[in-house]
């Protein structure tokens, strides 16, 4: 047991860290999911909870098998999928099943600061080869009352011996779908939420494929009519976002959305992102506000 601020870092099993302040579980991280092939077994945070214990993401949805709470999920990367299910191909001009859902599979644990939980990972294809190896660093920060932070940071390195050239769906052809990368997936009352950036209130099919420093999600609960707030920021300042809201929640920063970026065979790709789990709605001032917060404290780790 590691004790840190008002936090708690616990190694439940030989699958889970559980991260826990006061008597709240703010999220559990599954580092060696029992999941099928078909949706790219990989690691992720679920359930995540605000403070005061409601529950802001969705563990693997009829629509969307493979989205489960936050994880860090590639459908392009060259070939293979490490997204999960059908992957979009220019060929096919639209999604199809292919033999290339790929694995991230934990490795070993490795040694990480108080509050936080770092580990190396292998990300096999499908046929099991081996394509990257990849440091990953979970950690949780307490920022006030009423809101935690999470900060992801990994750095992937390409051992495929060959270039992979990492894309999308829009890269594929398929306009305004460039998902991948650290992506949430809200809970089923979060939908028809609003969206928040530095500039405001904004529709998510105006903001999807636009480059914002960060950018929020403020949903409801069902229940007590309760509002979160959860905010995203990426280590590049400009990132293009994927967001949906109508449909279901969803947001990430997504660093190959319409442009795709070729790794050489032992190059590497490091990438950082910072969340805020927050009770209550948030205009810009408070996001503005806590995303701040969350890098300060980050950085200062």
């Amino acid at each position: 047991m590691i004790e840190t601020f008002s936090q708690t870092l616990i190694d439940a099993d030989d699958t889970t860290v559980r991260m826990l302040a006061d008597d709240v579980e703010l999220a559990r991280y599954v580092y060696r999911p029992d999941t099928v092939q078909f949706e790219s077994p990989k690691p992720y945070l679920h359930p995540l909870r605000t403070r005061s214990g409601r529950l802001v993401s969705l563990f693997r949805p009829h629509d969307h098998v493979w989205h489960k709470g936050i994880s860090l999920a590639l459908p392009n990367a060259g070939p293979h999928n490490f997204w999960g299910g059908p992957t979009y191909t220019r060929r096919a001009g639209w999604y199809e099943q292919l033999p290339n859902n790929g694995t991230q599979q934990h490795i070993d644990h490795l040694a990480a600061p108080e509050g936080a939980y770092a580990h190396a990972l292998e990300w096999r294809a499908e046929d099991g080869s081996l394509v990257f190896t990849e440091e990953r660093r979970i950690t949780t920060t307490i920022l006030d009352d009423d809101a935690w932070a999470l900060r992801w940071e990994t750095a992937l390195r390409n051992v495929s011996g060959d270039e992979i050239r990492m894309g999308s769906p829009t890269t594929e052809g398929r306009e305004n779908a460039g998902y991948g990368g650290v992506f949430w997936r809200g809970p089923r009352s979060f939908s028809g939420g609003e969206v928040l950036t530095v500039d405001g209130l904004a529709d998510a099919e105006d903001l999807r494929g636009t480059r914002h420093r960060w950018m929020g999600f403020v949903g409801k609960h069902d229940g007590d009519d309760a509002s979160s707030t959860v905010i995203m920021a990426d280590l590049d300042e400009t990132p293009k976002w994927f967001v949906r809201s109508g449909i279901f929640a969803c947001l990430g920063p997504a660093p190959f959305f319409d442009e795709e970026v070729p790794v050489a065979d032992g190059d590497g790709l490091s990438m950082r992102y910072d969340v805020v789990i927050a009770d209550g709605a948030s205009d810009t001032e408070r996001a503005e506000g806590l995303i701040a917060a969350a890098r300060a404290e980050g950085d200062a780790r």
